[in-house]
């Protein structure tokens, strides 16, 4: 039988060089850190990408973990930052970015949701389609927590520039959530 090791049993493993426990490692928590670069990616490709950085950065940082607070949340802010890292090597977004002028409420795709998981699912394919300025900084502030302060400093930009883009974010996705009701239910302008 197997044995199931614990986090600290694996990081210590991993830092050996251990390849079964840095396997065990990512396996734990693999599933729900693609989750979290889904959030910041605009495609399932980019969020692959983004978890393949990020895990890169957590071995070679799994040093720096002390064993305060949980295994999980320390690397959720490594893949976190690792995402925020491959927007901006791939110039996702900059300061004009997160200003665009005119935006287009995306077209009606698949039906409306018709459990809260779905609607959640429907939620997250909406905001990957909002520009990546107004994602990473939704995400950061409402799944994340991170202050609008932490924010600025995160992604070079002002404490104003983060509230506007929070501010902007969740407008655009109430208006794609409404016209999305509005196709399925054939009320559309």
């Amino acid at each position: 039988m197997k044995k199931e090791h614990n986090d600290i049993e694996l990081v210590e493993g991993a830092l050996q060089g251990d390849a079964l426990c840095e396997e065990m490692l990512y396996r734990r928590f693999s599933v729900s850190m693609f989750r979290v670069c889904l959030r910041y990616a605009s495609s399932r490709s980019e969020a692959e990408d983004m978890l393949q950085e990020g895990f890169m950065r957590v071995f070679t940082d799994l040093s720096r973990y002390r064993g305060e607070g949980s295994l999980e949340g320390w690397i959720r802010r490594v893949i976190v930052r690792a995402a925020l890292r491959w927007l901006r090597r791939r110039r996702a977004f900059d300061t004009d970015d997160l200003e665009p002028e005119v935006l287009a409420v995306q077209e009606a795709g698949p039906a409306m949701a018709e459990t809260e998981e779905d609607e959640t699912k429907l939620v997250n394919r909406l905001m990957q389609q909002l520009p990546a300025g107004y994602r990473t900084v939704l995400n950061l502030y409402a799944v994340e927590g991170y202050r609008h302060e932490e924010i600025a400093q995160l992604l070079g930009i002002s404490e104003g520039t983060s509230r506007s883009q929070l501010s902007k974010a969740r407008v655009l996705l109430k208006k794609m959530l409404e016209h999305r009701r509005a196709m399925v239910t054939g009320q559309t302008d």
